[in-house]
């Protein structure tokens, strides 16, 4: 008579909170929001200036959809749902406004990254952290490219290091 000892072996499973994977939830749905919004500003964008900027919004909608895919692939190793909703979408009509809300939009995701990067750490799931701290460098980039823009469009005369005449 032979006796089989069986053991299971859970591929993948990770314990984490809820917290973050509602962190990791809402990132998507903002990523996911940011997405289609700069691209129908790529799309939808006119002028001399909108096309200088129209590939920012391209090369943008595509970065933060791929921050999309990076984070829907940790929450389903992480056994979460992602969603597949995004947050509400704001086209804008003149390119000043486009440039207002997506640099609103970047703060906030800037926020919501480093509250989960805390919830990671805290957590003690660094490979999350990690990912979430690369994402996090990006949309500090984007902030910094759309404010950036918003000086050259609204105060094309008083950028640092250029004195007005009277």
């Amino acid at each position: 008579m032979f006796i089989y000892s069986v053991s299971l072996l859970f591929v993948g499973i990770i314990l984490v909170s809820q917290k973050l994977l509602e962190f990791l939830n809402k990132a998507i749905a903002r990523e996911l929001q940011v997405s289609i919004q700069y691209m129908w500003q790529h799309v939808q964008v006119t002028g001399i200036n909108g096309a200088t900027v129209e590939d920012v919004f391209r090369k943008t909608a595509i970065a933060e959809m791929k921050h999309a895919e990076r984070l829907a692939e940790r929450l389903d190793y992480l056994n979460g749902v992602s969603t597949t909703k995004p947050d509400p979408i704001f086209v804008g009509g003149s390119l000043i406004e486009m440039l207002k809300q997506d640099e609103q939009d970047e703060e906030e995701a800037i926020n919501i990254y480093k509250q989960a990067i805390q919830a990671a750490a805290e957590e003690g799931d660094y490979t999350t952290r990690r990912m979430l701290e690369e994402i996090l460098a990006e949309e500090e980039n984007h902030i910094n490219t759309f404010g950036k823009l918003l000086v050259d469009m609204t105060e094309p005369f008083t950028q640092p290091g250029i004195s007005t005449i009277e």
